[in-house]
């Protein structure tokens, strides 16, 4: 009995030193997994940022399985699997540079690329959401819309729609890390069409986007010269020999006769293109070859292009406001831009163009916020990324408004003076008061252009009256220049990634994906080198880059709320960045930005329908464009433009339920669901009576696809009975 009591407690010894060193073995393998995680996270230059770090390799990745032991095993093998473990752990963190470097040397062609560090991911996002946009379409929709009355709809439509979205983009990019094709086919096989169309939207908006880039090319070739082309109007030789001022500039002024005649050699219609425009030719071709040459080494080297491209245009909107608020007049234009006039909050049309403004200056529906995403490691705060990137956005945006106010409150304070000193000057000569011009500054703040006019003729004609002129033409037009290109680089990234993940070329390297991307694009942009092409960009960005992006990203929130399961998406979320999204972007993603867009592209139809479509025409005679109505080849036209985007979404669906694979099926990429799991000690969420009741979330997990319901909890069964 005594040596059965003896036995007893030898065995139950090694029974307790064996479950504290399978403890300490499994706090070690936590720790391990803790720390790369970690690194992976803090961008360390040992590692690689992103995918191909080792901290992210499949749990179905046999080498990885055998070293964690993730694989069945029997009862009396767990403690030597345990065992083998920590030979492995250590073995493994004697081998971890080895690995790393090998990773980075040479990886699998399977392997996707990934960020060289957060920064760069920062960076590359945010000069892909911050664009043309933020600078001469927001200080003009603003003092047109009430002043400081517009920010309520704006910020209002931002959380409501803007920020929701963005965020959806970026989770479902980080988690399925694929394109927009992948991405969403994976969601569902008849959900395809959405990245497809994605996919033909930024196509098309590549083209006319990088049009702008080949103007500010120009603008810029010519701010070195001295003066300033634009600064005054040229002489025209007559048949007699004899100069004069062109008559069309003295009518007009020599920046809009400049930006009109000289740079786009425009036609008085869209019906008469009027000749090639050689030097907007040329300037195509310059950006197209410049664009290429910017992605063509891929993510993981373009760190240092996006370190230029996203932080130079801030380092010249910062000196352009300190040279702004130092000019006479400067403060009565900025305030000019933020005087609220509540009575406009009324009008539905400033709630729409709130909306529109925030959903195309972040950049939402193109794919390229997808495909920046799905090159981020698998553990990245993609919630905390959004909210940096969209307020990053939107202070950008009130900031130019800002500086460009201050410039223009400057040129209208020029003006009204001038005309100031023409009026006492006439007093003085006793002439009829029906002949005093009449002086408003007021009314010279109002005249104030949005887009392209706002740029190119409002802002250089400001620039003209600064003191060393060229050099304020020369960091303008180039801070213009870099803003465009780097979010052309998302706009084509979407395309190039979802080729990729098609796999249309398998044999084909991204480089030359990306080169025949470029080339297509500079060849169908030649439609913008004559003296139509300024119209045919109007219709293109009035049509092909508006409502279609409205219709994709209505389809998003329905694929990922309703398709894919909320409930679902949210765990993946949790998985991610160890916290679980709030009731506020679940009800956002599956009700409120729905009902929003949904609102926003009716309103705009309507709109359409009732005031109709023009565009503003040249006219030589007053030297000012008059409102033209396009033809009907142009209706027709844009009409395609649309179609040709959104036809997928319904077309693939329907191939696919005939037997026809547009979009063949691939397997899931890697996703270290269980190293996340253990990292972040998640437990399985239990759906609570709220989200049951408005989201359709059933006691055992599953989701309805109806509306919500009201009724009693079910309780779950105790085991015993």
């Amino acid at each position: 009995m005594a040596n059965t009591a003896h036995l007893f407690r030898r065995q139950s010894s090694r029974d307790l030193i064996q479950q504290a060193t399978v403890r300490s073995l499994d706090e070690l393998e936590l720790r391990e997994l803790r720390s790369r995680l970690v690194r992976a996270e803090n961008g360390s230059q040992n590692v690689v940022y992103g995918a191909t770090n080792q901290a992210f390799i499949s749990d179905d990745d046999p080498p990885m399985g055998r070293i964690l032991d993730l694989g069945p095993s029997a009862p009396g093998t767990a403690r030597s699997g345990k065992l083998t473990m920590q030979a492995s752990i250590v073995s493994q963190q004697q081998q971890q540079q080895q690995q790393e470097t090998a990773a980075i040397v040479e990886r699998p062609e399977d392997e996707r690329e990934s960020w060289d560090s957060k920064w760069t991911f920062l960076l590359a996002t945010i000069g892909y959401a911050v664009g043309l946009g933020n600078v001469w379409r927001f200080p003009y929709l603003a003092q047109k819309n009430g002043g400081g009355a517009f920010l309520v709809p704006y910020f209002v439509m931002l959380l409501l729609q803007g920020l929701p979205i963005f965020y959806l983009e970026l989770a479902i990019g980080q988690r399925l890390r694929k394109g927009a094709i992948g991405v969403w086919h994976e969601v569902s096989g008849y959900l395809g069409g959405i990245g497809i169309s994605s996919a033909f939207v930024s196509y098309i908006v590549a083209l006319y986007y990088n049009t702008i880039i080949a103007w500010c090319l120009i603008y810029l070739l010519h701010s070195f010269e001295s003066p300033l082309p634009w600064a005054e109007c040229p002489k025209r030789l007559y048949k007699n020999f004899t100069y004069d001022v062109e008559p069309e500039c003295v009518v007009s002024s020599p920046t809009k006769y400049y930006w009109y005649r000289e740079t786009l050699q425009v036609s008085p219609s869209v019906n008469e293109p009027e000749g090639i425009n050689y030097a907007v030719a040329m300037a195509l071709i310059t950006a197209w070859s410049l664009v290429y040459l910017c992605m063509v080494q891929g993510i993981t080297e373009s760190s240092k292009i996006v370190y230029v491209t996203a932080i130079f245009p801030y380092v010249v909107l910062i000196i352009f406001f300190f040279r702004g608020i130092t000019l006479k007049g400067a403060f009565d234009g900025i305030a000019h831009l933020f005087t609220p006039r509540w009575e406009s909050i009324l009008e539905p049309v400033v709630w729409l163009e709130a909306g529109t403004q925030i959903f195309f200056s972040l950049g939402l529906a193109f794919g390229g916020l997808i495909a920046f995403s799905s090159y981020n490691p698998a553990n990245n705060n993609c919630y905390r990324d959004a909210l940096v990137v969209s307020v990053t956005n939107c202070s950008t945006s009130m900031f130019a408004g800002v500086v460009v106010f201050s410039v223009i409150g400057f040129k209208a304070t020029s003006i009204y003076d001038s005309c100031v000193e023409e009026r006492s000057e006439m007093v003085r000569q006793n002439k009829s008061q029906d002949l005093l011009p009449v002086c408003d500054l007021q009314k010279e703040l109002e005249n104030s252009a949005s887009g392209t006019g706002l740029a190119f003729i409002i802002f250089t004609e400001a620039i003209n009256q600064f003191p060393a002129a060229q050099v304020w033409a020369v960091l303008f037009f180039l801070m213009l220049f870099t803003l465009g290109i780097d979010s052309q680089f998302g706009t084509l990234e979407g395309v190039s990634t979802s080729l990729m993940d098609m796999k249309l070329f398998p044999n084909v390297p991204k480089e030359m994906i990306t080169g025949g991307l470029c080339i297509s694009c500079c060849v169908f942009s030649m439609c913008f080198a004559n003296g139509a092409g300024s119209y045919i960009f109007q219709l293109m960005d009035s049509f092909a880059g508006s409502y279609t992006l409205l219709i994709i990203a209505f389809f998003e929130c329905i694929g990922v709320s309703y398709i894919y399961g909320l409930k679902r998406f949210a765990d993946d979320i949790e998985l991610m960045t160890g916290a679980r999204p709030g009731l506020y972007w679940m009800l956002c993603w599956k009700y409120i930005s729905p009902i929003a867009m949904i609102t926003i592209l009716v309103a705009s139809f309507l709109e359409l329908a009732s005031e109709g479509s023009s565009y503003p025409g040249w006219n030589a005679l007053t030297g000012g464009t008059d409102r033209l109505e396009w033809p009907h080849w142009c209706i027709v036209v844009a009409i395609l433009l649309i179609l040709v985007s959104i036809l997928w979404i319904p077309g693939v669906a329907i191939l696919r339920l005939c037997g026809i694979h547009v979009i063949e099926d691939t397997e899931p990429a890697w996703f270290p669901s269980a190293e996340l799991r253990d990292v972040h000690g998640i437990v399985p969420h239990e759906p609570t009576d709220v989200e049951i009741s408005l989201f359709c979330i059933r006691a055992d997990g599953s989701e309805g696809l109806c509306c919500p319901t009201y009724g009693p909890r079910e309780q779950p069964l105790d085991e015993e009975e």
